[in-house]
């Protein structure tokens, strides 16, 4: 057990010790990913003209679904305003069986995503952006580099008592064309079930 729980937490840090660094540009953004109305499309397909906001999510985490509000919310806001959206499952339905492609269909349609969710069918889009939680937040400019990476805001158990909006403010700076004050925060929540 002991040997287990070590292993998990080595595979945990190397991931985070390759987690995209601030200025550098999404990986992969070529390939191309299922989404849930069966189109393919990659991170490039849906890049905006002010930025793109990639969200690594799934549909079973108690974090992504006291936050989903909020990220619904804010995606569809922003996709308005020039933004790229798309969310992201890299999760392995294996593991995790609330993660399947027609979960995922009936959650966006729920929640009411006006953005893609697509499925990253061998989780190599989270491991080439040493993504590690749903939901982990990664935020590109206008010229394809990354500006914000983090959470969503300081309380996923109440949106009326968060203090601090840090993906809010980052979107707004972003669209303003403004500099953003709170660059990178720590992702709570999840650890992604990778696929082998």
């Amino acid at each position: 057990m002991k040997q287990a729980i070590a292993v998990a937490v080595l595979v945990a840090v190397a991931a985070q010790a390759w987690a995209l660094e601030l200025g550098a540009v999404a990986p992969k953004s070529d390939v191309k990913l299922k989404n849930v109305d069966g189109k393919e499309l990659s991170l490039a397909d849906v890049k905006g003209a002010k930025g793109t906001l990639v969200i690594f999510s799934c549909n079973h985490c108690p974090f992504v679904v006291a936050w989903e509000e909020r990220i619904a919310k804010l995606g569809n806001e922003f996709l308005k305003k020039g933004v790229g959206v798309i969310q992201i499952n890299s999760n392995d339905p294996a593991k995790a069986a609330g993660d399947s492609f027609e979960g995922m269909q009936k959650r966006a349609k729920e929640r009411g995503f006006e953005f893609p969710y697509v499925v990253d069918a061998d989780s190599g889009i989270a491991r080439a952006f040493g993504a590690t939680r749903t939901p982990e937040i990664y935020l590109f400019d206008a010229a394809g580099k990354l500006v914000y990476h983090g959470t969503i805001d300081d309380n996923h158990k109440d949106a009326a008592a968060a203090k601090e909006h840090y993906l809010k403010d980052a979107l707004d700076a972003l669209v303003a064309g403004k500099e953003i004050s709170t660059k990178t925060t720590k992702a709570v929540g999840c650890t992604i079930k990778f696929r082998s």
